[in-house]
């Protein structure tokens, strides 16, 4: 895995037994506090709410007041969740490291080495035994997040295998509910709660991807903890390969949450010199799942790397061409776009050679000479006279048996067997962890960077890895393949400053902040229909910001569902993310131009806001009704959807709350209607939109207001304005 420096700026000297160190970080809202001493090496003693005047006396008191006592039928001393726990210390949950080497499989730590600043802390861990060191660096970010990664050294003679290796988050004792997701393709990160019962839930990934079914974050609190309030804390593991998620509860009164990379056989072979780290995995916490969503939002934000620019309203031409390329059609197609406001042109899957449908072509990234006589310099040129960018679809990682590539090169896929593992859309993948595959893929991919001003690459990945082998008889390689594609990614935006990459995997099955750290968005899902996409949407804003979720408005019949949505429910539902359009808008009279314009503009006037603010969803509306806003992080304007998915029991509907404003200011509030207004049911209007209506955040947010009677698959837009 990647390796990076953790700098410091004090440090402290070897701990001794009888010194008992306490170290607490605290920044942004968040303490950790560390007995670094502690019986059963370094135990983490305290992760949430901040400590503000914890004084040494204090964090010894704390040390002491949570550490158990000796009990009968028990160890002589109970064993605790320390950062890297071992049964050879007296641990009986799930451990933190597992392996085994010509010296055995015991392993036991102790700490030989500590830096620590006031929100960062690096120690040494050493098992003379075993020959290992580990390095473990911990982290609380500017908004509270706290980051946890370990690095194994192997300094023996001998070879030593890891099997499993993760980081642990204590989480209190009284957070009985799990929260999590799963899904599938066209209906990822569908919402999971249950039961925090003793023993042990787990959630891997063997995909070679995190997968559609993945749950992005593993999340405990109190019963009923909503998005509103609630005490909460989760994890995520910011890897796009293999990865596995724990939540344990045992019988000696510990609960905690653990994540890393799932290794498979052999690829935690360490050869003396060797190392391997864990992925950063990332935990939160809040006040309701909003809360510990904006912590997340927060620090991404905050990175150097972090898009700043407005989104650009993006078309993407796969659900209006398909492989069906034609010049003058797709010039047309950019006539209508730049016309309605768009200002990215992304042309899809079908351009390269031999690629008239899924069977055929991927690897040979060239232009098709007989589609494209001319390249695609016309297309491109025409684009950028209509002041839109051009982007262009690759997947680089995958390979179709029925390509030059494979036929040239078929030692360059990845297999275990003689045989081919099963087939995923017709398609293979490519070991870019091989030193030739990678140099052709990244030769081509620079060739098109350098031959067209593309200045966004739509980075798909449409199948599962399964039984990726480095040859017949060979070893696992999805921990290698996932490092070159991460250097891959790096390499070319280095190269070309100011490349945009989106990453999407048969839609939304490669989503973590792993990738997004060299990424500028996600495709959240294939389905873009609205009413499936409201909880996707949800679910994903969890981790991932919203300015970098792919957000398209869809044509009328939905390509995923068949079903018939209206504009203004399916550009409502698209608001708050990277706004696009997927639809042949040169099938759509002047009348629906127009409208999609409007909702165009409006998209453009609250970009920054849904790029900077903070995402908050209302809790206990009445069933068939969606609540969901962007509050700004002034909380001087706020523009919330309310969308009704189905119809509701009360009628006319209960009353809405408006979380995320400030208590004690004033707003103003109104209903706006981009696009023009739906048909509504013939009932009296509303009293309020007609006034001037002004209320607290604190009465928005308890008391509320009466939205609107609509139809099921209508949405409605309310802003909330400081009055002045």
């Amino acid at each position: 895995m990647r390796t990076e420096t953790t700098e410091t700026t004090a440090s402290r000297p070897t701990p001794t037994p009888s010194s008992h160190p306490v170290v607490h970080l605290r920044r942004g809202g968040t303490s950790v506090v560390v007995d670094v001493d502690a019986p059963d090496g370094p135990v983490i003693v305290h992760w949430g709410e901040e400590l503000e005047r914890a004084s040494d006396t204090t964090l010894s008191s704390l040390v002491a007041a949570t550490t158990p006592q000796r009990v009968s039928g028990g160890l002589d001393r109970t064993g605790r969740l320390g950062v890297l726990s071992t049964p050879a210390r007296g641990w009986l949950g799930t451990p933190g490291i597992e392996g085994h080497g010509a010296r055995g499989s015991s392993l036991s730590f102790r700490v030989t080495g500590l830096e620590v600043s006031e929100h960062e802390a690096s120690l040494r861990l050493t098992d003379e035994e075993s020959g290992l060191t580990a390095d473990l660096e911990l982290r609380v970010g500017a908004s509270g997040l706290f980051h946890q990664r370990i690095t194994v050294h192997n300094a023996s003679e001998d070879n030593f295998t890891l099997t499993s290796l993760h980081a642990a988050f204590p989480v209190p004792w009284d957070g009985s509910e799990l929260v999590e997701t799963t899904g599938r393709h066209l209906r990822e990160r569908s919402a999971v709660r249950h039961e925090f019962s003793f023993g042990t839930h787990l959630r891997e990934s063997r995909r070679g991807r995190p997968g559609a079914d993945a749950t992005l974050l593993l999340a405990t609190g109190r019963p009923g903890f909503g998005f509103e309030r609630g005490r909460v804390h989760g994890i995520h593991v910011a890897w796009s390969g293999n990865h596995r998620v724990i939540a344990e509860r045992v019988t000696t009164g510990e609960a905690f949450l653990a994540g890393g990379e799932l290794l498979l056989p052999g690829e935690g072979t360490l050869a003396p010199g060797e190392s391997l780290s864990t992925p950063w995995v990332m935990g939160s916490w809040g006040d309701g799942l909003s809360e510990l969503s904006h912590r997340f939002h927060d620090e991404w934000r905050a990175r150097p790397q972090h898009p700043r620019r407005p989104r650009p309203v993006t078309l993407n031409t796969w659900e209006a061409v398909y492989f069906e390329h034609d010049l003058d059609r797709l010039t047309e197609l950019a006539d209508v776009a730049a016309a309605v406001g768009v200002e990215r042109f992304v042309l899809d899957d079908g351009w390269f050679t031999g690629r008239r449908d899924d069977t055929a072509g991927l690897g040979d990234w060239f232009v098709d000479e007989q589609v494209w006589p001319g390249g695609l310099h016309p297309l491109v040129e025409h684009v950028h006279t209509l002041g839109m960018e051009f982007g262009l679809w690759v997947e680089p990682e995958m390979v179709n048996p029925n390509s030059n590539l494979a036929r040239d090169h078929p030692h360059w896929l990845l297999q275990g067997r003689q045989d081919l593992p099963p087939s995923g859309r017709q398609q293979q993948v490519l070991n870019l962890a091989h030193p030739d595959a990678y140099a052709f893929i990244a030769g081509r991919l620079h060739a098109l960077l350098d031959d067209y001003p593309i200045s966004y690459l739509k980075w798909d990945h449409n199948r599962d890895l399964v039984d990726a082998g480095s040859g017949p008889g060979g070893r696992s390689m999805v921990h290698e393949h996932t490092l070159a594609l991460y250097g891959l990614l790096d390499e070319l935006t280095q190269a070309h400053p100011g490349l945009e990459i989106e990453s999407c995997a048969s839609g939304g099955a490669r989503v973590d902040l792993g990738i997004l750290d060299r990424t500028d968005r996600i495709w959240t899902s294939d389905c873009l229909d609205p009413i499936e996409r409201l909880e996707n949407q949800k679910y994903t804003s969890l981790v991932v910001p919203p300015e970098m979720m792919g957000m398209h408005l869809t044509s009328p019949v939905v390509h995923s569902t068949g079903r018939t949505v209206s504009l203004n429910l399916s550009a409502a539902v698209a608001l708050f993310g990277h706004f696009g359009i997927e639809w042949d808008l040169t099938r759509a009279n002047d009348a629906t131009r127009a409208r999609i314009t409007d909702w165009v503009t409006f998209a453009k006037d609250i970009r920054d806001l849904v790029a900077t603010g903070h995402i908050v969803f209302t809790d206990g509306t009445d069933t068939g009704l969606d609540v969901r806003g962007i509050v700004a992080a002034n909380r001087s304007r706020a523009i919330y959807t309310v969308t009704q998915a189905t119809t509701t029991i009360t009628y006319p509907p209960a009353p809405i709350t408006l979380p995320g404003l400030d208590p004690h200011t004033h707003y103003q509030v109104r209903l706006l209607h981009p696009g023009g207004q739906d048909p509504q049911p013939g009932q009296s209007p509303l009293i309020w939109p007609h006034q001037e209506t002004v209320l607290t955040g604190r009465e928005l947010s308890t008391i509320g207001l009466r939205p609107p009677v609509q139809y099921p698959q209508q949405a409605t837009i309310i802003e909330v304005l400081h009055a002045s």
